[in-house]
């Protein structure tokens, strides 16, 4: 396998830059996901790994050899694409042995290594059907078939589940993850989707505009984000976020002072993740405005004041009127101009990033 540098990468087009100044690092055998809104450069990202794009400025490494000059042909990679990309009137046996052809490996070794991919992929009772004939999710396996019988030194993936159906996309997601741990291979996996991006990583890439917003564990983007972006982004429900005047460390919600771990005063917008908004006996007095519920949980809409907050909890609350405690070690303080999170470098340990 191999790992890959992206050092000040960009990519300008005609209505403006798609990546500015993107610099990271894709560990050996390492599984990045890259996740972010659309339009904000992620497959733009993938592409010139590939070889298929150009950057305007900087350099794409492969274990330490510049790759800029080097066709994608030659770069020993495989991409699996969203439009699956099979050959409609080959059989899915032709479609697994045409790169092998290609590179004129001999006949019986091309044999063994379709069945043995097959057999990984549980696809062999496919192998003699063509594309029309299979599902969405059969075709999907085809097509990492496609790819991982090539043996590359990188596997690019460009949002392959995004033409599947929710129940489907689970199942795949979760065959995937067998799929990388059994290959123990060098991943590099685009999505707009920030459940997959998080269920399949070692390390998650946020993107937004162009620009790498942070990089870190699934641990650490969820539980310390780097900005209000990310914040917003990463998790469902998406943080509860509110702007606050903080006075040495705390801030009023409703009729109640609450202390946060900085000492921080000025202006400020408060993040709290919807499960520590804890509905409690005693606390900040709220009114319930609506209830969802989520068969193992529940969803709920509380109003302190001009603030709406959602909270996760396992009980249907009893009345209307409710109370919440929120742990301070719970809560995030982004500055309001920038909206970079105060609290890293403080109370919790800050993930690599670049400004927003």
């Amino acid at each position: 396998m191999a790992a890959i540098r992206i050092d000040g990468v960009s990519r300008a087009f005609q209505g403006g830059l798609a990546l500015e100044e993107v610099t990271l690092e894709v560990h050996d055998r390492e599984v990045l996901t890259i996740v972010g809104p659309s339009g904000c450069g992620k497959s733009t990202l993938l592409r010139i790994i590939a070889g298929l794009d150009s950057p305007t400025a900087g350099l794409v490494e492969l274990d330490g050899k510049v790759m800029n000059a080097v066709a994608a042909r030659d770069r020993n990679i495989a991409m699996v694409f969203q439009s699956y990309a099979l050959y409609p009137h080959m059989t899915c046996f032709e479609n697994l042995a045409l790169h092998l052809e290609l590179k004129k490996v001999p006949k019986k070794e091309i044999e063994a290594r379709v069945h043995e991919t097959a057999r990984q992929l549980e696809i062999e009772p496919l192998l003699w059907k063509k594309p029309r004939q299979l599902s969405g999710g059969e075709r999907q396996r085809v097509a990492l078939g496609r790819a991982l019988i090539r043996n590359p030194a990188v596997f690019l993936f460009d949002e392959p589940l995004s033409n599947l159906d929710a129940l489907l996309r689970e199942r795949v997601r979760h065959d995937l993850k067998e799929l990388f741990k059994k290959i123990n291979a060098t991943v590099v996996y685009v999505t707009h989707d920030q459940i997959e991006a998080m269920t399949l990583a070692d390390r998650i890439v946020v993107l937004s505009k162009g620009k790498v917003q942070q990089v870190g564990t699934p641990e650490e983007v969820y539980g310390s984000p780097a900005n209000r972006f990310v914040a917003s982004f990463i998790g469902s429900p998406s943080m509860n976020q509110f702007e606050a005047e903080m006075t040495n460390g705390r801030f009023r919600l409703g009729t109640e002072e609450i202390r946060t771990t900085l000492d921080w005063s000025g202006p400020v917008v408060i993040g709290v993740r919807s499960e520590h908004v804890v509905l409690s006996e005693s606390g900040v007095p709220a009114e319930l405005r609506w209830v969802e519920p989520l068969g193992s949980h529940y969803l709920v809409g509380v109003q302190v004041g001009t603030t709406s907050l959602t909270s996760t909890t396992k009980a249907r609350p009893g009345s209307d009127r409710v109370y919440l405690r929120i742990p301070e070690e719970n809560i995030h303080v982004f500055e309001k101009q920038s909206g970079r999170n105060l609290i890293l470098g403080h109370a919790r340990t800050a993930a690599p990033l670049q400004p927003a």
